[in-house]
């Protein structure tokens, strides 16, 4: 008998020890994703030791690939028997060989399948972000169930609460679990998130299950930015921190047949560098951004990226572009701070790389003279001075290109109306009841002046008359007048009448009369 329990034990180890001649990532798997797996493993008494092995070498193979740590993958297991126990929470291992030895070293719980209590534990410490241990922020989660199907309990309310808090429920079933309840608690699409497979079989769904994971938690460690006709800066994640090596960026034009969609990113292999059309760079390790020159315009590239180190193996990364097509400047032209004789001209997008210098002319609408300036290549933007107030002006833009050609844009732009304000109003009273009005003003493209008188004594109060003056008046005489006189003078522009200035006529006769000094 006790030869037999050693030859179980050693049957046991060599099956969960992992071969001295491992097989090689799977392509794209390594620095592939961020995210937090929880398995939840029935290790309860309907699960024979033979049955509890295979699931932890199937564990075991599953999660050898991924990169783990704090900025990669994080993995945690919890199990199912009378009392659940959480083996290891998320920050226990960062490393697979920390991993794989605390698989080979977990022994099952037995007992009764208690899953819901396993799925409260799941939701409160683990699958919770903020709590000790528990998941990030921002990040997938995902809980995989690995069960054989016998009397898991009603599981249906905590996995939908566990989904609506946004974690991905997937099920591996090896025994004659419940199709329907199974099928009700994954994420969808179930075909690609519940798996029946006989224990002996379970290495045929690795890679699937494995592919359903990435899918779920596969991080954008690559993208483009600032994106122009001629260039783009290529970012990523860095992975080389704190190790020796470098990145090597290899970027060219999309092979013919390729697609790509402009500013997409993910993981893959390097694209064909045949045919001399690819420029390489080499990035320190602490660098996490390279800034991709020399582009042509609305074309597909692709860039690669490939960490490379001695101490660790790390997947390259490609992502797809399109640059931006050429906008040749002028594209717009507009016009601020117009004033009576001056207005400035704006345009875009400036290009001084390709553009020598910008040619302005300007003239006054229908036939006015026509004057030139030139801008620096380096500027935007030109003040316009000297301008008649009130006029509408033609600006033209022409930027001129160091290969010889020109383009050119046009705009219209009024001046502002010459705004004279009123000086010096003077009443002066003839008689008893005549007042002499005199004014000036500062310039003489007014349309004319519009004068109102009305009495201030409340025996006269509301009595208001009012004339017309034209513009090459400035004096009038008002007659027959109450004793007390408000007198006001306004300017009339050609869009609208302004400010005036008032004064109040005070009569002798009206001060003796009222008890008023003279």
């Amino acid at each position: 008998m006790e030869s037999y329990m050693c030859l179980t034990w050693m049957l046991l180890c060599l099956i969960l020890r992992p071969s001295a001649t491992q097989n090689p990532a799977p392509e794209g798997v390594l620095n592939c994703c961020e995210g937090d797996v929880l398995f939840l493993l029935d290790s309860s008494g309907s699960v024979s030791s033979y049955e509890y092995s295979r699931m932890l070498t199937f564990l075991s193979e599953l999660v050898l690939p991924f990169s783990l740590g704090e900025d990669q993958v994080r993995i945690g297991l919890l199990q199912v028997g009378t009392k659940p126990s959480l083996e290891f929470g998320f920050d226990t291992h960062n490393t697979q060989s920390s991993l794989q030895g605390a698989l080979r070293n977990t022994k099952a719980l037995r007992g009764d399948t208690n899953t819901v209590e396993a799925l409260r534990i799941a939701k409160e410490r683990v699958l919770t972000p903020g709590v000790a241990d528990g998941a990030r922020a921002g990040l997938p989660r995902v809980l995989v169930w690995l069960t054989d199907g016998v009397k898991p309990g009603d599981v249906v309310g905590p996995m939908a609460e566990l989904q609506e808090e946004g974690v991905a429920v997937l099920v591996v079933s090896t025994g004659h679990g419940n199709y329907q309840v199974l099928r009700r608690v994954v994420t969808p699409p179930a075909d690609d998130h519940l798996y029946f497979v006989d224990i002996d079989d379970m290495s045929i769904i690795t890679e699937d299950l494995r592919n359903a994971i990435i899918e779920i938690i596969r991080a954008e460690r690559i993208n483009v930015r600032d994106v122009s006709t001629n260039s783009a800066t290529l970012q990523w994640r860095p992975v080389l921190s704190g190790l020796t090596g470098y990145y090597e960026v290899r970027f060219g034009p999309l092979p013919t047949g390729g697609t790509g969609s402009g500013g997409g990113g993910g993981t893959g292999t390097s694209p064909s560098t045949s045919g001399g059309q690819y420029q390489r760079l080499i990035q320190s390790a602490d660098s996490s951004t390279a800034r991709l020159t020399g582009l042509k315009p609305d074309t597909m590239y692709t860039a690669t990226l490939t960490p490379e180190s001695n101490e660790q193996s790390f997947n390259a990364l490609s992502v797809t572009f399109r640059t931006k097509p050429e906008v040749m400047s002028p594209a717009v032209v507009s016009t601020s701070q117009s004033g009576e004789t001056s207005v400035r001209v704006s345009w875009g997008p400036l290009q001084p790389e390709t553009v020598t210098s910008y040619y302005i002319e300007y003239s006054a609408l229908p036939r006015g003279e026509l004057h030139t300036t030139t801008v620096v290549r380096t500027k935007n933007s030109t003040l316009l001075r000297d301008l008649q107030p009130d006029t509408t002006y033609l600006v033209t833009v022409t930027a001129r290109y160091a290969s010889g050609m020109e383009k050119a844009m046009s705009v219209k732009v009024c001046t502002q109306e010459v705004t004279p304000a009123l000086a010096d109003l003077q009443l002066t009273t003839v008689g008893s009841d005549s007042v002499q009005v005199d004014w000036k003003v500062s310039a003489a493209s007014l349309r004319g002046y519009w004068l109102t008188w009305e009495g201030q004594q409340s025996s006269v109060a509301g009595q208001r008359s009012s004339a017309y003056l034209p513009p090459d008046s400035l004096s009038t005489r008002l007659t027959n007048l109450p004793p007390s006189t408000r007198v006001c003078v306004s300017p009339i522009y050609r869009t609208a009448r302004g400010e005036g200035l008032c004064c109040t006529a005070q009569f002798h006769s009206d001060a003796l009369a009222y008890g008023y000094q003279s």
